[in-house]
């Protein structure tokens, strides 16, 4: 059932998931967590918000998911870089969880829900587990409604190509905006739904987010696949790269990015 990721795991790709953290990418869930809680963290990546749910409900234990053991040692190193323990580590696809009923408190998922297969049903799964009276969290960007300044016409068709390959590999990049509606068609009775944004408007932010990119149209797994898929040339992926460097050498350049947000509970369960 799952999706080809699109991103992939390039240095490139990790320096920017890295950079993720529990108060700015899920602080629309941190109010409702407590120690002692069971989570589950499906996606956990490079595991920065991971670990930083982990403090947060310590002493209770968290679950940290990816679909591929290789994928799932980038968490492990993060845990013994900061020294956790109560984390534990499984190869789980979100569509069918080798957990049982009711088992955890919370059940996160942070920029998953756009790459897999069949959204509804990994939110059905993610439901499964969750307890009576717990809380299921997803949290997804929308690429359709990423907003830049200037503009730089090769950000334009970075943002077509991105969306096309995304949804070539089985995902919908601009997940954001169906969160609500994927949750109540997996059978959630009450979701409050949500919004943020990141912003790159900092001369240091700017160039962050614009060299990581240079570097990711033409060094990541994504270009592999758009090559390969003969959507553009490397000659074109070295254009966009450019075009990115430029953008983030405007002292005026300003990059936002919207999130969709959802926090389900099941009063029938």
């Amino acid at each position: 059932m799952a999706a080809v990721y699109t991103h992939g795991h390039h240095e490139s790709v990790l320096r920017s998931h890295r950079w993720r953290t529990a108060e700015n990418s899920a602080a629309y869930l941190l109010p409702h967590l407590r120690p002692g809680q069971a989570l589950l963290d499906i996606g956990a990546g490079p595991g920065t918000i991971t670990m930083d749910l982990a403090a947060l409900v310590a002493p209770g234990r968290v679950t940290a998911t990816e679909v591929t053991d290789e994928a799932l040692s980038l968490s492990r190193a993060e845990a013994r870089a900061r020294g956790v323990t109560t984390v534990d580590f499984t190869t789980a696809d979100v569509h069918e969880l080798p957990f049982p009923d009711d088992a955890f408190d919370v059940v996160h998922a942070h920029q998953v829900l756009q790459h897999v297969a069949d959204p509804v049903r990994a939110l059905a799964e993610m439901r499964r587990v969750c307890r009576p009276g717990g809380v299921v969290a997803a949290r997804d960007s929308d690429y359709d409604r990423f907003a830049w300044h200037p503009a730089v016409p090769e950000l334009d068709e970075w943002l077509a190509l991105y969306r096309a390959t995304a949804r070539a590999n089985g995902g919908e990049p601009d997940a954001g905006r169906r969160l609500l509606s994927w949750a109540l068609a997996a059978g959630f009775s009450d979701v409050t739904p949500g919004a943020s944004a990141w912003c790159y408007a900092t001369d240091e932010d700017r160039r962050w987010w614009g060299t990581m990119w240079s570097e990711r149209i033409v060094a990541s797994e994504m270009a592999r696949q758009i090559i390969a898929a003969g959507t553009a040339t490397p000659a074109d992926l070295q254009r966009l790269s450019a075009g990115w460097l430029r953008w983030a050498d405007a002292p005026d350049g300003w990059f936002a990015i919207l999130h969709g947000e959802i926090l389900c509970r099941d009063a029938s369960r």
